[in-house]
């Protein structure tokens, strides 16, 4: 049985840390002082205390950087925490919402609904399914309710993030409003009284256990389920198997990023053959890429040299391209240019005479 007892605000360890106004001064007068001070210091201690003053200054910017975001939107906060607390105590359970009143918007208090999960490798399927329950009606307090390492890994198997990093990882969702740590897999009445749940967001898929074939059934005869859609092609599940899938590429990717093999598990000559691999990939590469840049160079050149024979066979008109003939004396060459204004045999016939007259002459 889990220990569902929220704890105090005296029990936090992980609480974000808040500005604190008593440090205001700090800067203002003593950093004056201890310029006045440190001229007259010798060098090794005016060292020590210039990193004395950066420390501090380190510390200072922490806290202002807290107090910015303490001044716009923190993350959720997690069940035992003072903001979480606070909401819960305001709400009267007395008021029992029912499915109509949450329908028609007369609810007279928020409405808390509960999307639960295991949330391992947050991806964009859980937030979908928190966004529905966030708009299943109005004026509505989302809590994400979150299994510990314990109970996921009884049920589900081992998971890739642990259950401090998925509740971090959900509570900076911007449809959550608290993060509920430590949830049952079966949601009893003691935990939906124990957190003032109305109503229980979550997808419709019978999910079986121990002792029943769907552990929501006793939530859906009460009229207080709320099914929401599964993302098709998107799970924890879905991610896994690409990683799997493509184990050698990630591992090539990691080495590359710095990652030793021993912090992958990766044997020796696995590593180097995963290494020449890259290599390999990386030759196959440039040589494509080369190959692609000549093909797309060539046919630029075939397309420039038809240009530039066009242009040239434009400088001349025709009758400039016979008279070059005549001045070559060339019969062959004029007699293969279709010509229809003028006879071409005329024209052989007279060159030849003058092939006749010039050889007398000679």
């Amino acid at each position: 049985m889990v220990d569902r007892t929220i704890a105090t605000t005296s029990d936090l360890t992980n609480v974000d840390e808040w500005y604190d106004a008593s440090i205001e001064g700090f800067s203002s007068v003593s950093d004056k002082n201890n310029c006045a001070q440190l001229s007259s210091l010798p060098r090794e201690l005016k060292v020590k205390a210039n990193n004395e003053t950066d420390k501090k200054s380190s510390m200072q910017s922490s806290v202002k950087t807290n107090m910015n975001t303490s001044q716009n939107i923190d993350p959720a906060p997690l069940c035992y925490e003072e903001k979480a607390i606070e909401e819960r105590e305001k709400c009267d359970y007395s008021i029992r919402i029912t499915l109509d009143m949450a329908k028609n918007g007369t609810a007279p208090r928020k409405i808390r609904i509960l999307a639960n999960g295991v949330y391992d490798l947050f991806h964009p399927g859980h937030a979908r399914q928190l966004m529905q329950a966030k708009n299943a009606f109005k004026n509505v307090y989302l809590l994400a309710g979150i299994c510990n390492d314990k109970i996921t890994n009884s049920k589900r198997g081992q998971t890739v993030m642990d259950d401090t990093e998925r509740y971090d990882g959900v509570r900076h969702c911007r449809y959550v409003d608290e993060v509920v740590t430590d949830t049952p897999w079966v949601l009893d009445d003691e935990f939906l009284t124990q957190n003032k749940i109305d109503f229980v967001a979550h997808d419709d898929i019978p999910y079986e256990s121990e002792d029943s074939t769907d552990v929501y059934q006793h939530l859906k005869s009460r009229g207080i389920f709320i099914p929401t859609q599964r993302t098709d092609g998107i799970s924890t599940s879905d991610i896994i198997c690409r990683l799997v899938r493509d184990y050698d590429m990630y591992v090539r990717r990691n080495l590359a990023r710095g990652y030793s093999a021993e912090d992958l598990s990766v044997g020796f000559i696995k590593k180097n053959q995963l290494q020449l691999q890259a290599k390999l990939d990386t030759v196959k590469s440039k040589f494509h890429t080369y190959e692609e840049e000549s093909k797309i160079y060539m046919e630029h050149w075939e397309e420039r040299s038809k240009e530039y024979i066009h242009k040239f066979i434009c400088l001349f008109e025709r009758a400039n391209v016979l008279n070059l003939l005549y001045r070559t004396h060339s019969s062959t060459m004029i007699s293969n240019i279709p010509n229809e204004e003028n006879n071409i045999d005329d024209i052989i016939s007279s060159n030849n005479n003058w092939n006749k007259l010039k050889s007398k002459r000679q």
